[in-house]
C-alpha cells in the first residue's frame, strides 16, 4: 500500500489521464486490494460515484464540468453533483416549474428511473399527479405541486390547438422527415422549412406539437453536448 502522499500523487495522475476509474483501476494505482483503503484515500481528495453503471465508476469532485442541471457525462458514464440517482431525481423534479414526466427524466438522465420514482413517491419525497393518461411528478410541497401541475396543464392546452389544426397528412410528413433526418439535430423550424420546400406548408408550432404528442425529444435523435469528453 502506498503512503498517503504517494497515494495522492497516484490518484492525481490516474484521474488526470482518464478522468474516471473503477475499483479495479483504483486498486492497481494504489497497489492495494483493500476496498476500505481505496475509499479512505479517495475520501481524502473528495470524490463522486456515478449514478449510472450501478455506481461502479468514480471521479474526483474537482473534475466534472456540470451542466445547468448539475449533470456530467464522460464516455457514457453519468455523474451528478447530488451523488446518487435518487437525490438527483428529487432535485430535478423539485426545480422543474412544470414538474417532470417519467419519459422526460429517463431521456435527461439516460438511465432507468421507474423504481427510483416509485421509491421517492412512497417515501413522500416527491408527489405525482395523473394528467392525460400519464403521471406528472411534482414537488412534495402541496403549493409548489399545484403550481407545477397548473403550468403543465397550460402548456398542454397550448399544444392542443396546433395539433388540432395539423391534418393527418402533415403529421405523417413531419414524422417521415424526422426519421429521414435522424442523423442531424431535428429542430422544429428546420423540419418546417424542409417540408415547405417540398410544397407542404406547416407551421413551427404544428411541428413542435407533433413532437410533443408522439414523445419525440431532440436528445432522442442527437448526441447531447454534455456527453462529449
Amino acid at each position: 500500500m502506498l503512503t498517503p502522499e504517494q497515494s495522492q500523487e497516484a490518484l492525481t495522475r490516474l484521474f488526470r489521464r482518464q478522468h474516471i476509474a473503477d475499483l479495479q483501476a483504483l486498486s492497481a494505482a494504489l497497489e492495494t486490494s483493500s476496498r476500505m483503503s481505496v475509499f479512505r484515500r479517495l475520501s481524502a481528495l473528495g470524490y463522486l460515484s456515478s449514478y449510472s453503471h450501478a455506481g461502479r465508476y468514480y471521479t474526483l469532485c474537482a473534475i466534472p464540468q456540470f451542466d445547468q442541471d448539475g449533470l456530467w457525462q464522460y464516455q457514457g458514464v453519468c455523474f451528478s453533483l447530488d451523488g446518487s440517482l435518487k437525490a438527483t431525481v428529487e432535485r430535478l423534479v423539485e426545480k422543474a416549474d412544470a414538474g417532470h414526466t417519467h419519459h422526460e427524466l429517463h431521456v435527461r438522465l439516460q438511465v432507468r428511473v421507474h423504481n427510483t420514482l416509485l421509491d421517492l413517491v412512497q417515501s413522500k419525497r416527491i408527489g405525482r399527479e395523473p394528467i392525460r393518461g400519464h403521471y406528472l411528478y411534482v414537488s412534495a410541497n402541496p403549493a409548489r405541486a399545484e403550481s407545477q401541475l397548473s403550468l403543465r396543464r397550460q402548456q398542454q392546452e397550448g399544444l392542443a390547438k396546433p395539433m388540432q389544426e395539423a391534418p393527418t397528412s402533415v403529421v405523417i410528413e413531419v414524422l417521415l422527415d424526422l426519421i429521414q433526418s435522424a442523423k442531424v439535430r431535428p429542430e422544429a423550424d428546420r423540419v418546417a422549412e424542409r417540408l415547405a420546400a417540398r410544397g407542404l406548408p406547416v407551421t413551427v408550432e404544428q411541428v413542435e406539437a407533433i413532437f410533443s404528442s408522439y414523445g419525440l425529444k431532440k436528445t432522442t435523435f442527437s448526441r447531447s453536448r454534455h456527453s462529449r469528453s
